[in-house]
């Protein structure tokens, strides 16, 4: 049988219970895991129950001494993690654990071509989170420890990452900027949250030239994003030729999102992904891996997933030119 998209979903991803009225709530995985189950794409995809991820696994990102600190502050019942942003609850260290536990397993059943690609629909995000500090909803940085499980479990020398959340993703960069084994591409609203992300910010070290920073001003939508996706970001893609592609996804650059400024429809997300596939062709695999991030307005979150998976499963055509 043919590999499929797959598919990574827990209900258990609801019990990361932020408090009431806060953005990164239960609803957001619920509501698009429903959309997703009520459309003709569900009985189509791969679809993965996910484990928690080892303590060594997160290990690879964040110090010991970080993941105890966060085990001892779900079972204190601390109501917030390092930063005021980032809402905790007594189970959120073993859903913290399952969302990379997902990714991961989605990493693996594409290594062993159980997929081609997929979609983790996770929470907590991951992005914004340092190697020892919690920060804008993110406990670990899920696709992080994901890269850098490639590399220690399979051996791949090259990976991409792609984050089209509109906020920057401050932790991802900061993981990886000295090293030059990780491409790490941005683009998103700036100035804004979390104030990193400028043009000038490419790396450091060995790592100069494998971050490639993508500044948008607010009011920025499908035409401004799928430019710099085609002139400016797919060049330097094809050029770091990399083995494993993936995708920070957010959804909050949509145009209905409250919490940014950006004027995104569905159908962009739509092209990012043909660009992530094509991409991936010309390095000559299909793997790709995206991980939800951002993206806070329910039906709109849930449609661009709807898109984003429709283009993954390649129900639409890719590029016909770049």
């Amino acid at each position: 049988m043919k590999s499929r998209t797959a598919l990574v979903y827990s209900e258990r991803y609801q019990d990361h219970d932020t408090g009431h009225n806060h953005p990164e709530r239960p609803a957001r995985v619920i509501s698009v895991y429903q959309f997703l189950k009520k459309s003709d794409l569900f009985p189509q995809l791969l679809l993965i129950r996910p484990r928690p991820a080892h303590l060594r696994q997160v290990n690879l990102v964040h110090p010991l001494d970080y993941i105890h600190h966060v085990k001892h502050a779900c079972q204190r019942q601390w109501r917030l993690l390092d930063t005021l942003d980032t809402a905790i609850s007594p189970e959120s260290f073993d859903v913290a654990l399952l969302a990379v536990g997902g990714v991961l397993e989605l990493v693996d059943a594409i290594m062993a071509g159980e997929a081609r690609n997929g979609f983790a629909l996770v929470r907590p995000p991951g992005h914004h989170a340092e190697p020892t500090k919690a920060l804008g909803f993110c406990i670990f940085n899920n696709v992080a420890i994901a890269a850098r499980y490639l590399q220690e479990e399979y051996g791949l020398e090259r990976i991409l990452i792609i984050d089209w959340d509109v906020h920057h993703g401050n932790g991802t960069q900061h993981i990886f900027e000295e090293d030059p084994s990780v491409f790490y591409f941005s683009t998103h609203q700036y100035p804004f949250y979390p104030g990193t992300g400028a043009e000038s910010e490419i790396g450091r070290g060995q790592g100069k030239g494998t971050t490639l920073n993508v500044p948008l001003p607010a009011g920025a939508g499908d035409e401004e994003y799928q430019s710099v996706f085609r002139e400016i970001f797919y060049p330097r893609a094809i050029e770091f030729m990399p083995d494993f592609i993936l995708i920070s996804a957010g959804f909050d650059a949509h145009e209905a999102d409250p919490l940014a400024h950006m004027n995104l429809t569905e159908s962009s997300y739509g092209f990012f992904t043909d660009m992530a596939l094509q991409i991936a062709h010309e390095s000559g695999h299909e793997r790709v891996a995206s991980v939800l991030e951002g993206g806070y307005h329910l039906e709109m979150t849930s449609r661009s997933v709807y898109i984003h998976l429709k283009h993954l499963m390649a129900l639409s055509p890719l590029l016909a030119e770049i």
